[in-house]
């Protein structure tokens, strides 16, 4: 599964005053499943600020998802899809569902309406 930026901010957050809350909670309830992000996810977490070796810890856990032909093809049909029926959603979240469609892999996100215009996208709350 793909952990989307709200969610990793949430769990920053969580970890950083008690280490409960809804992310910790998934997180604990999915740990057999992988996890991963997207390299537009590490780098909306880098443009956070914090520094680079506080960003290299926080993204250690979870394999960056690259930019492929696939990843870009995928891409570029939402976009049109998504622009020609009103839906369109912003640029680093579309780029984040293609790169889980590509890759079979559900989104987990807090900003679960955003994801759901999206066709064939697996999209879990959290």
């Amino acid at each position: 599964m793909i952990l989307e930026t709200t969610f990793l901010v949430d769990l920053e957050r969580e970890l950083s005053a008690s280490g409960d809350g809804p992310a910790h909670r998934f997180l604990g309830a999915h740990s057999s499943e992988g996890m991963h992000i997207t390299f537009t996810i590490a780098g909306e977490l880098a443009a956070g600020g914090g520094g680079r070796d506080r960003w290299e810890r926080f993204i250690a856990p979870f394999p960056v998802l690259e930019a492929t032909r696939e990843v870009c093809w995928r891409y570029g049909e939402l976009h049109r899809y998504l622009r020609t029926n009103g839906l369109l959603i912003g640029t680093n979240d579309l780029w984040i569902a293609a790169t889980a469609l590509a890759h079979d892999l559900p989104v987990v996100t807090r900003n679960v309406r955003e994801f759901q215009r999206v066709p064939g996208l697996s999209v879990l709350g959290y």
